[in-house]
């Protein structure tokens, strides 16, 4: 796919990376340090997904060469009105798989696309069922993998993923982190 913009993804995340080079297209990552991912208490579900990432674009704003094209992103976990998102310690992880241990949840991603002269963003929503996890597995899954880096205490491709989700309805990848089959069509769309 040819582009025409110098395409930047604006993350420290491996598997962000590791999902968008599986588009081959090229890209280079740039992460600016201290912006500030809160959002206004009265957004819900999609809309603060989409307001962070809206968020960390607008930061790289006045740094935008005319022939770049920044793509931010932010992944939350959300059950019962409350964002799960990354754990303060082993037993904000623990709370949180045992929140959604036997139940449905939602992965939603806000993706936005900047450039020097415009921007578009899009959200994507993923639903994800969880067997009924015992202790054992929370405790063996926190021990032994890094559910401290991950939105919800858990990474769908980690052992927790191979054993404890009966169900998946949406993108696969956007659980991962980047919802790109979606990223890929509005891609191409905002850069004819």
């Amino acid at each position: 796919m040819e582009l025409p913009y110098k395409i930047i993804l604006a993350s420290n995340s491996p598997r962000r990376r590791e999902l968008l080079g599986g588009l081959g297209i090229p890209f280079t990552t740039r992460v600016l340090d201290g912006i500030d991912e809160s959002w206004p208490q009265e957004l819900k579900g999609e809309e603060i997904s989409l307001y962070i990432s809206r968020e960390k674009a607008s930061a790289y704003r006045k740094s935008i060469a005319p022939d770049e094209l920044v793509i931010t992103a932010d992944t939350i976990v959300y059950v019962d009105g409350e964002v799960l998102g990354k754990p303060a310690n082993e037993a904000d992880a623990k709370r949180m798989l045992r929140m959604i241990s036997g139940r449905w949840h939602e992965v939603i991603t806000g993706v936005t696309l900047m450039t020097a002269e415009r921007e578009h963003s899009f959200a994507v929503t993923t639903r994800v069922r969880f067997c009924d996890l015992t202790d054992a597995e929370i405790e063996y899954y926190i021990k032994n993998y890094a559910p401290m880096d991950k939105a919800g205490a858990y990474g769908i491709q980690e052992w927790i993923g191979y054993v404890g989700v009966d169900r998946i309805e949406g993108s696969y990848f956007n659980v991962v982190g980047l919802p790109v089959q979606r990223l890929y069509r509005e891609l191409t769309k905002f850069c004819r």
